[in-house]
């Protein structure tokens, strides 16, 4: 079993992951929004647009668990969407309370005509980094993202720790 990373003795708090993630998403926000001050869409929408192109979620409750939104924030973008032709509401045949979110053509093309702002701005600031040294992080994050999903422990080491 390797070392843990971290020890109680020695912990920084600036040097957690936890943090420095929060620190980074912080940074990035308000850099990616200013991007869309000028677009058709404001970048939360377009996330929402690109949560259903990419088949990351179907449903607003879907979107809202992976924006970490509440889900009638995520409602309240959807009805904007809808209402502009760019997605269309569905309502379950096999359970009534769910509602299918579809995109329809003008979202497609709206989602994709605004893919260069966002792609612009990773560029700028993965400038210095190699291309080996971003696909590890992309790598690691996805690695990272997944665990998170999981149990903290797998279960064996949860069952010997009484956990």
């Amino acid at each position: 079993m390797p070392k843990p990373f971290y020890d109680t003795d020695s912990f920084d708090g600036g040097r957690s992951i936890g943090y420095l993630i929060r620190r980074c998403h912080a940074k990035m926000m308000p850099q990616v929004e200013a991007r869309f001050v000028d677009a058709e869409l404001t970048f939360s929408q377009w996330v929402v647009l690109m949560s259903l192109r990419d088949k990351a979620a179907g449903t607003c409750a879907d979107i809202a668990r992976n924006m970490n939104h509440d889900t009638g924030a995520v409602t309240r973008l959807v009805d904007q969407l809808e209402k502009r032709g760019l997605v269309a509401r569905t309502r379950s045949t096999s359970d009534r309370r769910v509602v299918h979110l579809k995109l329809l053509p003008a979202g497609k093309k709206m989602a994709k005509a605004l893919i260069p702002r966002i792609v612009d701005f990773w560029n700028g600031v993965l400038a210095d980094f190699s291309r080996a040294e971003a696909a590890r992080l992309i790598k690691l994050l996805t690695r990272l993202d997944q665990r998170l999903d999981g149990p903290s422990m797998p279960a064996a080491k949860r069952k010997k720790a009484n956990l």
